[in-house]
């Protein structure tokens, strides 16, 4: 039998993920506006988890969203990670630090974060399965979840052991629908077999596709000149069955504006248009760029505190691009506080952590092949 969850919630979600910066802080004032323009859109998903910017996401959430609005005018979900907890009870404090953090009174949606083959049992070891369900009965939580980046086979275990589950949330995107490690299409596949809803994330992979190749561009532009790159992408996985709502990490005005404007009144690719993502999909299949959606998940634990995320950006200039002195440009930049390519001791915390699954210590030698060659 289907599920149906959030069937009122409109198709685009704010990720609180990549909020806009002063200095190394969050800037609380601009935050605020942006979640006053999504929420005068009738928009009212928030997407936050308890290791975002070291809590300062969901601080950030409270300060901008949760003081200012009536709770019910709106949907905040966040997320639990056992991985990084050292015990069971620093688990499960995660959950009531978040709660004291964003002043939220409870959660619409709860999920256990970032589920991959390397980190999944942590949620057994620590129980977190029966402690969601009981913060769901006592009220605090109404929906709950997890967030995955692993094989469909791992899916179809966890939905088959934990049938119950509310939603799950994917990384879809047109590039990535076939891409064998992330497997967009068949984790999609999975999700609708189990008639589990899907929150959608990674949508622009990162902001990637709303810059994607030139090849890409220009069929994107043959199509439709007046749209912009980011609102394929979105409204590709908006039109899917079965999808609450698609997460866009928004970082500023800008992109709040844009994405208001075709998802307030959401509608579905045309045919012609999705002709021509399949013609962006056999273009970027050809493009050997570093899948890096900059989640600085593998930065935290670097014991060499080397910007993996920032030396990749550099390196796709040039793989994507062909920009070779702007990609050693941006390389010096992101290493001029140290931690180059060729400091990596390949220890592999980096890998372990990565949902994208990227062979993080080959991709740093290659950089410091091309960045570090003078060194």
């Amino acid at each position: 039998m289907e599920r149906y969850l959030g069937e009122n919630t409109p198709k685009l979600g704010f990720g609180l993920m990549r909020l806009p910066k002063k200095g190394l802080k969050i800037d609380i004032e601009k935050t605020k506006q942006m979640v006053d323009a999504f929420m005068k859109a009738g928009l009212n998903y928030f997407d936050t988890a308890y290791v975002y910017d070291l809590g300062g996401s969901e601080k950030a959430a409270k300060a901008a969203l949760v003081d200012r609005y009536p709770r019910e005018s709106f949907t905040l979900a966040t997320k639990l990670c056992a991985w990084i907890a050292p015990s069971e009870k620093a688990a499960k404090q995660q959950f009531y630090t978040s709660l004291k953090r964003t002043g939220a009174g409870y959660f619409d949606y709860y999920l256990l974060h970032a589920l991959q083959e390397g980190n999944y049992k942590s949620y057994d070891k620590y129980h977190i399965w029966d402690f969601v369900r009981e913060q769901k009965e006592q009220g605090l939580i109404r929906h709950w979840g997890f967030s995955f980046h692993a094989s469909p086979a791992l899916l179809d275990e966890l939905l088959t052991a934990h049938p119950d589950v509310d939603f799950i949330q994917l990384q879809l995107n047109y590039a990535d629908w076939e891409n064998p490690k992330v497997a967009s299409r068949e984790n999609y596949e999975v999700a609708r077999r189990h008639k589990v809803p899907i929150v959608v994330m990674e949508p622009v992979k990162g902001g990637t596709l709303a810059k994607p190749p030139k090849a890409v561009q220009t069929v994107l532009r043959e199509e439709n000149p007046n749209a912009s790159f980011a609102s394929w992408a979105i409204r590709y996985v908006a039109g899917l069955e079965g999808i609450i709502t698609v997460l866009s990490g928004m970082s500023n005005l800008e992109q709040m504006f844009d994405n208001i404007s075709y998802m307030k009144e959401f509608s579905p690719l045309t045919a012609g248009e999705q002709a021509a993502i399949r013609k962006a999909q056999e273009i970027m299949t050809g493009i050997h760029s570093i899948p890096c959606t900059a989640c600085r998940y593998c930065t935290a634990g670097c014991p060499k505190q080397i910007p993996i995320p920032d030396i990749f950006a550099a390196r796709n200039q040039q793989l994507v691009w062909g920009q070779l002195d702007e990609g050693a440009r941006q390389y010096a930049e992101a290493v001029k506080n140290g931690g180059r390519a060729a400091d990596c001791i390949a220890c592999g915390q980096c890998e372990r952590a990565c949902p994208q699954q990227i062979s993080v210590i080959e991709r740093l030698r290659d950089c410091a092949a091309q960045f570090d060659r003078e060194s």
